[in-house]
């Protein structure tokens, strides 16, 4: 499991040094995504390493959600005048992730039959 959480680890630490370098508007921790991906594309055998440390942390997610709770609490004096738009951006976020999950459900239970 250390392995698997240093594999983690090391590519979002690549993430955000090429997120910091090219002063891109994108999250380092995405970055280090996208480039995980990639290496479980290239390399099939690399998913084996992190699946027992990704589905452990998965079953602990809930709590990874209190620090952005938390967060989300400290500032709420600052959003305060803008709660017209956080509601707007919530809803059509909302209505668009469920949008594209129903698609792609569809899409891959035709695939399936």
């Amino acid at each position: 499991m250390l392995q698997g959480l240093a594999f983690l680890l090391v590519f979002q630490c690549i993430g955000e040094g090429i997120s910091y370098v090219l002063h891109l508007p994108i999250p380092g921790p995405v970055v280090g995504m996208l480039l995980l991906l990639c290496a479980v594309v290239m390399q099939p055998k690399t998913a084996d390493v992190i699946e027992p440390t990704a589905l452990e942390l998965i079953r602990h997610l809930s709590l990874l959600f209190v620090p952005a709770g938390v967060g989300i609490m400290v500032s709420a004096g600052r959003v305060r005048g803008q709660a017209l738009a956080l509601i707007v951006s919530i809803v059509i976020s909302t209505t668009l992730t469920i949008v594209v999950s129903a698609l792609v459900t569809r899409a891959l239970l035709a695939r399936r039959s």
